[in-house]
């Protein structure tokens, strides 16, 4: 039973409970953003780059046989170059997110702080500056 207790005290920690709600929230934001990048902006890329589906683009290594049910054997490089393109453009769109979000913040105000008083030491350097500044 201190087993159960030790880990109902573990789960209800506020850190613990703001790390699944970010977990949550941070999986339905990729949704979002993901959906952004594919329905969004990668159809005008395409248009731009004339069509062009970089999923298609492979090299083949070896040719299957049909008859026997063995598929290709290619390396996906147009998939990966698709997959990075998508990378660059979530991770643009996440960057602009915190930023407009970040400029959203309030800076915080630091008070005014005074001057440290000056040491013994410096009080007596600077009497015998002036002594020695008069006596010139």
């Amino acid at each position: 039973m201190a087993i159960v207790k030790e880990f109902k005290e573990f789960a209800m920690r506020g850190n613990v409970v703001d790390l699944a709600v970010g977990v949550i929230i941070g999986a339905a934001f990729g949704k979002i953003v993901t959906s952004l990048v594919n329905d969004i902006i990668m159809p005008p890329i395409g248009y731009l780059t004339g069509g062009i589906d970089f999923k298609n683009l492979t090299v083949l290594i070896k040719k299957g046989d049909p008859t026997k049910k063995i598929a290709d054997v290619t390396i996906n490089y147009g998939n990966f170059i698709n997959t990075l393109i998508e990378f660059l453009i979530i991770a643009f769109c996440i960057f602009m997110i915190v930023k407009a979000i970040n400029s959203l913040k309030r800076p915080e105000e630091i008070p005014p702080t005074a001057p440290p008083e000056p040491t013994r030491e410096e009080v007596l350097l600077t009497e015998i500056r002036d002594l020695l500044a008069k006596g010139k």
